[in-house]
């Protein structure tokens, strides 16, 4: 887990913990600064959450960068159901079927999204020496806890 991510997690963490505080010692009379601070917490922390997002996309953009002369071939992916470990993390199947002649090398986006189509993580998965005509299995695992119920699509597929 990248340094950023830890502390996107911490400040998740943290806002839970001051809204629930912020409800528990509310005496009446300082309800909305209470509240107005525990918002603002909140929006910190999703700020953060997005920030981890955004760190997340651009290590992938850097991964996919460095997979020279690739390809499109997203027509060669297909993803398993989403499935969440003991951990919290979401892991994908990643199966890569090469229809060409030779053997090749194959890096896969994999995005986590929310039940509204939000982005909530991205990882790239390298899927190497996949033999001609054959298929090889990955597992894409995501880069933090993801909750709720998320979904796997391909977002960029290339061979080289």
């Amino acid at each position: 887990m990248t340094r950023k991510a830890a502390r996107g997690v911490w400040a998740v963490l943290l806002t839970t913990a001051v809204i629930s505080t912020a409800a528990a010692c509310s005496d009446g009379g300082g309800t909305s600064s209470t509240a107005s601070r525990a918002a603002s917490v909140a929006a910190s922390a999703a700020s953060r959450g997005a920030d981890v997002v955004a760190s997340a996309t651009a290590a992938a953009g850097e991964k996919l960068k460095n997979f020279k002369n690739g390809v499109n071939a997203e027509g060669d992916v297909e993803l398993g159901r989403p499935a969440t470990g003991g951990d919290g993390r979401v892991t994908a199947k990643v199966t890569v079927k090469n229809s060409t002649d030779s053997s090749k090398s194959y890096a896969v986006q994999v995005n986590f999204r929310d039940a509204q189509g939000n982005l909530k993580d991205t990882v790239v998965v390298t899927v190497a020496d996949v033999p001609a005509g054959s298929t090889k299995d990955a597992v894409a695992r995501s880069n933090r806890r993801l909750s709720g119920d998320i979904k796997a699509d391909v977002g960029t597929a290339l061979r080289h």
